[in-house]
C-alpha cells in the first residue's frame, strides 16, 4: 500500500517476475486469502506470465498487506500480521517442485510465523542451491532464526545495514573486506553479496572479493531495485562468471526494472 496507490508486492513476487522476464522458469510459492485482494494478486501474477500453481488459498486468513511510508528518512514498512502467507502449508506437490528446482530463493520475513517457518525449513532440506535474501524487517525476525537461515544458505545477499547488524551479533567488525570472508567461513557459504545501493556492490566468491561501482546516478536507490538486482545476479549464476553476474545485477539496479503494473482495481476497504 504505497502513497501513490496499491501495487502487487512482496520481494518474492518481484524477484519471481524479474527472473521470468529474464527467461528463467520460475514458480512463486505463497498463500493468499480467499478475498478480493487475493484474487487481484493471482490475476496480477498471471498477467506477468507466471502461473499460480504453488499459490495456496486460505479460507481463514486475509491476504497480506504492507503499508509503506516514504519520506526524507528511511522507508517505513508496516507489515500486517497474521495474514495468509503466515500459514503456508507443506505439501507433497510443493516439496516435489522444490526438489526439482535449480535453486530456492527465500527471505527472513517468511520465517516470522511458526507454520511458514517450519514449511521453509523442510523445503530447504531438498533443494540443491539455496539463496538467502536477508531482508530484515523489524520486528519480524530473531537472531536465532536468521542465523539458522544463514547456515542453510549457499548464497547470501544483504545490505550494508544488515551486514552491520549481523556482524554485531558476533562481535565482529563490519568492514566488507573482512566481514564477507568471515561470514562465508563461519556459515559455510559459497558466496556473499553485499549491496550498497547506488554505490555499487561487493561479491565474495571462491576466495575472491569482487567490488564494482554503481551504475545509477540517482542519489537514492529506486524502490524495488534490489529485487531487480537479485534476479539479474541469479539469472545466469553458474553459467556466467561471478563478475559478469554482478555486472548484470548492477545494470538492472541502475535502470530499476521494478515492476510497475496498473493499480489493483479493488476498494481500499477490502484490505482492512
Amino acid at each position: 500500500m504505497l502513497p501513490t496507490g496499491r501495487q502487487p508486492g512482496g520481494s518474492p513476487f518481484h524477484v519471481a517476475v524479474q527472473l521470468h522476464r529474464l527467461g528463467q522458469a520460475t514458480q512463486l510459492i505463497s498463500r493468499v486469502g480467499d478475498d478480493e485482494l487475493g484474487a487481484g494478486l493471482l490475476s496480477a501474477l498471471e498477467q506477468q506470465g507466471l502461473n499460480s500453481y504453488l499459490i495456496q488459498r486460505s479460507q481463514t486468513h486475509l491476504t497480506g498487506v504492507v503499508k509503506v511510508t516514504l519520506g526524507a528518512g528511511p522507508r517505513v514498512y508496516k507489515i500486517v500480521e497474521p495474514v495468509a502467507w503466515d500459514y503456508l502449508q507443506h505439501t507433497d506437490e510443493l516439496r516435489a517442485c522444490v526438489a526439482e528446482a535449480r535453486m530456492l530463493v527465500y527471505g527472513s520475513l517468511a520465517a516470522r510465523s511458526t507454520t511458514t517457518r517450519e514449511t521453509l525449513y523442510r523445503l530447504l532440506q531438498v533443494v540443491p542451491f539455496k539463496v538467502f535474501d536477508v531482508n530484515l524487517r523489524p520486528p519480524h525476525y530473531s537472531r536465532t532464526v536468521v542465523k539458522y537461515l544463514l547456515r542453510q544458505a549457499d548464497l547470501v545477499k544483504l545490505s550494508q545495514q544488515e551486514l552491520v547488524e549481523i556482524m554485531s551479533w558476533h562481535g565482529q567488525p563490519s568492514t566488507e573486506f573482512t566481514a564477507l570472508p568471515w561470514l562465508a567461513a563461519h556459515f559455510n557459504l559459497q558466496a556473499v553479496c553485499l549491496t550498497k545501493g547506488t554505490a555499487g556492490a561487493t561479491l565474495w566468491h571462491d576466495n575472491q572479493l569482487i567490488s564494482l561501482p554503481g551504475q545509477c546516478e540517482k542519489a537514492e536507490e529506486p524502490l524495488g531495485s534490489s529485487n531487480a538486482f537479485l534476479a539479474a545476479l541469479l539469472a545466469h549464476w553458474g553459467s556466467a562468471s561471478p563478475t559478469e553476474c554482478l555486472r548484470s545485477a548492477l545494470a538492472a539496479n541502475a535502470v530499476s526494472l521494478f515492476l510497475t503494473p496498473e493499480p489493483l482495481p479493488l476498494p481500499l476497504a477490502s484490505a482492512s
